[in-house]
């Protein structure tokens, strides 16, 4: 699995390059974000097939959650229905927490 460290992450951001999807629960998006669009895991399936990431087949997207394993998941889901450039944020939130608050 393709991995992305939050400092090569920030950069993205700052740069506005980046589809950043967070897989974590509402409750956990609510309590803290780092930006990215809320799609939760149990979620990724019904939102790939009713198009959310159509035409991004291509398209660098990051997924993450609190830890990495979540998003790992997401990360194989989404590679299984065909997106091949989809990076895992590497120690999720607690890894953005840890650097940047």
């Amino acid at each position: 699995m393709v991995e992305i460290t939050v400092e090569e992450l920030k950069e993205k951001m700052d740069a506005g390059q980046v589809h950043l999807y967070d897989v974590r629960e509402p409750d956990e998006f609510a309590e803290f974000n780092i930006g990215g669009v809320l799609i939760p895991l149990g979620d990724i399936q019904m939102k790939i097939a009713d198009g959310v990431f159509e035409g991004m087949e291509q398209e660098e997207i990051i997924v993450h959650c609190r830890s990495g394993k979540r998003s790992m998941m997401a990360q194989m889901m989404l590679m299984e229905a065909g997106f091949s450039n989809v990076k895992n944020l590497t120690g999720g939130v607690l890894a953005w927490q840890e650097k940047y608050t």
